[in-house]
């Protein structure tokens, strides 16, 4: 079972969590692109065909919007960049990960599906790509993307507790980002061990670095930040240009030839005209204008670089000097380490901008001057940022930054109005990062056991804020269903875990309620009171009315009003369905899920918590838990596609092995290279 001095191994515990060992780090490299592909193969090679533009010409039409949202932003051209500029050794690591793909696929041609190997041989610039199409066009731009086919929300929690509020004197961790269950967000789990590395996390699928992770010293996770890396411009339309400072201006033109397979194995030419101008491409043209996309960090191709050094860093200082590089184009940082610090960070590629408040720069922004094409952007230490708070802990569940500790620590008037909003986009969205405020100021001794306690909490915190009104109108109502529904929620336990009765109910009820045009509080929520509000209901008689349209539909759907969460919301997996515990965070979960509708009324997870991790940095070295509901690998007829579901649905959290000696007491497989 010894490694060899020149030897790389990879050693699969029983959860398919490859360990993956070298002397070198190339070597290491090309075995964990290896382990990539060995675990999801279909999957990775159908992401890189998306991320090329050329998915519709591999497999068929139906990809062909997606093709030509990939060939307009030019990804692949700038991926081509990103990969011609990187430094060594970085670049000679992507080669070396992608070398431990094509050689996985060349061993072993039977495990990976025919219709998969048009993409093959994988080549860098397919993993810089999918990187800018996972990180740039979605995280940063999706939503501008989003209103510009309108024209023609993904997140996270986060904890670090310092040593004065841990019962052990340790500063521990909480990981737990919030994506969709499956695609380019896949979760791989993993332990990188080589020369002056040995980390242990998740990287996104394809990408070959964890992105949340901890090491011997310390450990970060992220949640996605309330951040404007990326315009929308409106472009007057004039001749075969557009104005720009009062004159026209031509658009630098290209015309691209997508192909198409067809039923019949042939291939169909598509042509896609890319109109750019001097603020990005066009995406999308209506009524005499044409709107263009600018997005903040396409140029900063040292995102794996910076990565790496995050992962190789023993202390706060050197941890700092990473991020200071600024690759990332957005996210904010939680870390812990073993000297008890803790830090939160808004990060990303932030515009200087010389006008305009947030609500300015959501929108449209003109663009026929150059008195709004911004050119550079904050430096790091422009950014909100807290270390080591009186309080004992930070936390973000993607609200802004001004509640990342209590008392605050960010001050809202030395931030630029149009770096992050003050408050959310409704207030509603404030419920989750309330709770999570809630637990971690209640208790001034958080052991690790309670940590992951708080981890699976599912008080639904909106009840608490919105039944002490509801409940008295709807009993004096003359709607009779309305009264039923009332003592159904007085009885209900205000949680959504899998027994709970009367959550169903509440549910739909609150969505009706904050799915309408007004606000639906009496009090909406306030920077001046940010644990306490929202609260109440403005109008307390058509919530009545919307909670017997509510109780209507439940007991249509489900013939009963006090109908068992579980028994609705489920965790649907390969070997079987188990009842879930969680919900959307716009009720005040901390223990995030959301589902999509199934036949006869029930709804399967399909997006939420994903990777979950906990840390504990002790004098011995960190010990962690974690959980991966979906399992570490997709490929068919592997054993570890959704084998944790079950563990998940019971609330719990199997031990991360990290010691070599963990690990081969509970060793899978081996293999050797």
């Amino acid at each position: 079972m010894g490694q060899g001095p020149d030897e790389t191994e990879i050693l699969w515990d029983t959860w398919g969590v490859p360990h993956v060992y070298s002397s070198n780090t190339d070597s290491l490299m090309y075995a964990f692109g290896w382990a990539q592909m060995r675990a999801h193969g279909d999957r990775v090679l159908r992401l890189y065909g998306e991320a090329r533009g050329r998915a519709a010409e591999y497999w068929g039409a139906e990809h062909l919007a997606s093709d030509r949202r990939v060939r307009t932003l030019e990804l692949p051209e700038h991926a081509r960049r990103w990969a011609g500029n990187q430094d060594m050794p970085f670049g000679g690591y992507v080669e070396a990960f992608v070398a431990g793909m094509n050689a996985y696929a060349e061993a072993h041609p039977d495990r990976i599906s025919e219709s998969r190997t048009a993409v093959l041989p994988v080549k860098p610039r397919d993993v810089f790509a999918h990187t800018l199409r996972t990180v740039h066009a979605t995280f940063v731009a999706g939503r501008d993307l989003r209103q510009a086919q309108r024209w023609r929300r993904a997140g996270s929690n986060a904890w670090a507790v310092g040593p004065s509020r841990s019962a052990s004197g340790n500063a521990m961790l909480l990981t737990n980002p919030h994506l969709s269950w499956g695609d380019r967000f896949t979760w791989f789990e993993a332990q990188l061990t080589g020369p002056d590395i040995d980390a242990y996390g998740a990287a996104l699928l394809g990408m070959p670095f964890p992105a949340v992770a901890f090491n011997d010293h310390l450990g970060w996770t992220h949640t996605v930040n309330p951040i404007d890396a990326s315009d929308l411009y409106r472009l007057p339309l004039a001749g075969d240009g557009y104005r720009w400072n009062g004159r026209v201006r031509p658009f630098n033109t290209d015309t691209k030839v997508l192909k198409v397979k067809q039923p019949d194995g042939s291939l169909r030419a598509d042509t896609l005209t890319v109109r750019r101008s001097v603020h990005g491409p066009v995406v999308g043209q209506r009524d005499g204008a044409a709107l263009a996309l600018r997005i903040a960090g396409l140029t900063q191709s040292k995102l794996f670089e910076q990565y790496w050094r995050m992962l190789r860093a023993t202390n706060l200082s050197q941890f700092e000097a990473a991020l200071r590089r600024q690759q990332m184009p957005m996210f904010n940082t939680v870390y812990a380490d073993e000297d008890g610090h803790i830090l939160y960070h808004f990060g990303g590629r932030v515009p200087e901008r010389d006008r305009g408040g947030w609500s300015y720069w959501q929108g449209v922004v003109p663009g026929d001057t150059s008195a709004t094409l911004w050119n550079a952007v904050h430096d790091y230490e422009d950014l909100p940022r807290v270390v080591d708070p009186p309080s004992g802990w930070v936390q973000n569940a993607n609200e802004p930054p001004f509640t990342s500790t209590l008392p605050p620590r960010v001050d809202s008037a030395e931030v630029p109005g149009y770096m992050t909003p003050r408050a959310p986009a409704k207030s509603a969205y404030m419920f989750r990062p309330q709770r999570s405020i809630e637990m971690l100021e209640g208790d001034s001794s958080i052991t690790f056991a309670e940590l992951q306690a708080y981890k699976n909490d599912t008080r639904m915190l909106a009840a608490d804020r919105l039944l002490d009104d509801l409940l008295p109108a709807a009993r004096a109502s003359d709607r009779e269903r309305a009264r039923r529904a009332a003592d159904v929620l007085a009885e209900w336990d205000r949680t959504a875990d899998a027994a709970s009765q009367g959550s169903v109910l509440f549910a739909r009820w609150l969505r009706a309620m904050v799915g309408g045009a007004e606000a639906p509080f009496a009090t909406p929520y306030r920077p001046s009171a940010p644990r306490t509000t929202p609260d109440g209901l403005a109008d307390p008689e058509a919530a009545v009315q919307t909670l017997a349209e509510a109780a209507q539909t439940v007991e249509d759907r489900h013939d009963s009003l006090d109908v068992p969460w579980g028994a609705v919301h489920r965790l649907v997996g390969p070997e079987g369905s188990y009842p879930a515990s969680g919900g959307d965070g716009l009720f005040g979960l901390f223990r995030v899920l959301r589902f999509d509708e199934m036949e006869g009324g029930r709804r399967r997870a399909t997006f939420g918590d994903s990777y979950v991790a906990l840390t504990e940095f002790t004098k011995e070295g960190p010990r962690a838990k974690a959980v991966l509901p979906y399992g570490n690998a997709s490929q068919p007829g592997s054993p570890h596609r959704g084998d944790q579901l079950q563990l998940y649905a019971e609330k719990k959290m199997r031990p991360v092995w990290h010691s070599r000696d963990s690990v081969r007491a509970h060793l899978e497989r081996r293999v050797t290279f």
